[in-house]
């Protein structure tokens, strides 16, 4: 999402958080730690590593950024900088055992920059007990420490985290901002646009989506259903197979069903006469609904499925078989 400089100017979007965090340098008052919080995707992570280049520039750019040249620049560029400090979570879950390695890492100076910048990333995924263990340093750093929290808006953070740290709000980026850029890494012009749609906001979301088989899988079903759809009875062999496609990406079902999700939320703008909200402009005849075969309010309907088959999964239900009978209703 940033050039090779990890400067706060090549972060796409984010203004206002770049605002907060210039001025807060220029008028010397850094909040011992903040907390960037938004939406998956859209560059906390980021501008977290650029802020901390910046703070530790050693020429920084008209006092507004880090130079991407100096000693300092080259060193966080190359990932060999001994001041910058990253917790990541191990497996699904930042844990105790991490924390209590960083607590000790801070009981020493930093190396040889004016600041070590630790970033602990997805701070929604911390276990309670890692959480706890971290308020102490939160509360109070030692000196010579700049902390950064990152964390999903939509994740459960602690009050106990969120009252010792000052707030940096992310939003979701601008589609037209997204589609640039993914377009400028090679992707044709049209597939970006519904990338960026799909994504909502979300670069990140929009290059992993176009990096798996999650559309083509995608295109795959919505096509099977329309062919039993039209045909007026359903193929069991037909869903069978798609449901067997489907349960195979494992941990990216969710992903795929929302994306099916948005498809028939589509259909249901199209009937309501606003072709200008549809989300998937990369499938062919989407623009027109005729012959589809579902009802306003039949569509609606099946949006409630899909709900139910994310309680499924998230209740460990078989794969295959939450897919079977979505696919079956579905129709």
């Amino acid at each position: 999402m940033i050039d090779d400089d990890f400067t706060i100017a090549s972060v796409l979007g984010q203004d206002k958080a770049k605002k907060m965090l210039r001025g807060a340098v220029r008028s010397h008052r850094l909040s011992h730690a903040y907390l960037f919080r938004g939406p998956a995707g859209v560059g906390k992570k980021t501008l977290a590593r650029a802020f901390g280049n910046y703070l530790n520039c050693q020429a920084p750019v008209a006092d507004q950024d880090a130079c991407g040249s100096c000693r300092s620049c080259r060193k966080l560029k190359s990932g060999n900088h001994p001041d910058l400090l990253l917790v990541e979570p191990d497996g699904a879950a930042i844990k105790i055992k991490q924390i209590r390695e960083l607590k000790h890492a801070l009981t020493f100076p930093p190396f040889e920059a004016k600041y070590r910048i630790v970033l602990i990333a997805d701070v929604h995924t911390m276990r309670r007990e890692a959480a706890n263990s971290l308020l102490k340093i939160l509360e109070e750093p030692p000196p010579g420490n700049q902390l950064i929290l990152s964390g999903d808006e939509a994740g459960d953070i602690l009050p106990t985290i969120l009252s010792r740290c000052q707030i940096i709000p992310f939003t979701g980026l601008a589609r037209e901002l997204v589609a640039d850029r993914l377009a400028a890494t090679g992707i044709a012009p049209d597939e970006a646009a519904s990338l960026a749609a799909i994504a909502d906001g979300s670069l990140g979301r929009a290059k992993t989506l176009a990096d798996s088989e999650l559309l083509e899988t995608r295109r795959a079903i919505i096509a099977g259903l329309l062919e039993m759809k039209q045909a007026k009875r359903p193929a069991a062999a037909t869903v069978f197979a798609l449901a067997e496609q489907a349960a195979g990406l494992a941990d990216r079902l969710p992903d795929l069903l929302d994306l099916v999700k948005l498809w028939f939320r589509d259909l249901i703008m199209l009937a309501n006469h606003l072709p200008e909200e549809i989300v998937n402009r990369d499938l062919p005849g989407l623009a027109d609904r005729n012959g589809v075969g579902w009802t306003a309010a039949e569509l609606l309907d099946r949006l409630d499925l899909f709900d139910k088959a994310r309680r499924q999964l998230a209740r460990n239900c078989n794969r295959t078989l939450v897919c079977e009978d979505l696919f079956f209703g579905l129709l």
